[in-house]
């Protein structure tokens, strides 16, 4: 019989495997260590793997409470079978910027309703709900190769009315986004470079780091190269 068969046996070989040692690190790097087991991602990703996919035992695993259940129900969710409802109750719970980014990236990206999420969450004044709106803008960027140039365009309007958040975790993810909408292509880099410099002039210490920091990386020889590159790739796709 599969170790995995039910969620008694995942809380179980989630407990034989925690390591208090590396919850005080989470705390060092920022995440939060409450109701953690300190168990790494590729240990994780490795029991997601041997579990599957399977959506009603990830809402089990979510409802249990226990941060790193919550990680690999995000790992074993069906995308396809994801509500809104039930995406609305699960980034309601987050209280990490880890589980934030990987339920963004490893499920949330992957729903119909992504862009929809984003939008509407980055309006929201919950510090990880409003983190997982531009979390989720970023994903949308490296993975929604077919988006066109106007919804990213879009999302750096909202990325300039929430700039002057200055909430570690929230500016952070609003700098994530910048960054990777100005690295999709050559369009979008000169635009996010535009957006940015007008973030620059807000009156916001938030609003300059995000700036400054975006600018660097987006006028750096790194991402030009990068979208030399990705536009000789295009031109011969064409």
């Amino acid at each position: 019989m599969n170790k995995y068969f039910c969620i008694n046996s995942i809380i179980t070989q989630l407990y034989n495997q925690s390591n208090q040692n590396n919850v005080a690190g989470m705390a060092h790097y920022g995440i939060n260590p409450e109701h953690a087991l300190g168990i790494s991602i590729p240990i994780l990703r490795k029991m997601a793997k041997e579990i599957g996919r399977n959506h009603s035992l990830a809402q089990e695993l979510w409802d249990s409470g226990i941060h790193e259940a919550r990680l690999l129900a995000v790992y074993i969710t069906d995308p396809s079978q994801a509500t809104e409802e039930q995406m609305e109750s699960w980034v309601k719970d987050i209280n990490s910027w880890d589980l934030c980014d990987g339920f963004c990236n490893n499920l949330m990206v992957r729903t119909p309703f992504a862009v929809q999420k984003a939008i509407e969450w980055s309006n929201r004044p919950e510090t990880y709900v409003k983190r997982a709106a531009f979390s989720l803008m970023a994903c949308i960027a490296v993975h929604h190769k077919q988006l066109p140039d106007q919804q990213f365009e879009a999302f750096l309007d909202l990325v300039y009315k929430q700039a002057n958040d200055d909430r570690n975790f929230v500016k952070k993810a609003v700098n994530w986004a910048l960054r990777q909408i100005g690295k999709r292509n050559t369009n979008l880099n000169q635009k996010a470079i535009s957006m940015a410099k007008q973030i620059q002039r807000l009156d916001s210490k938030a609003a300059r780091w995000i700036a400054d920091d975006a600018l660097r990386e987006l006028t750096g020889e790194q991402v030009k190269n990068i979208l030399i590159r990705k536009a000789g790739k295009q031109e011969k796709e064409k």
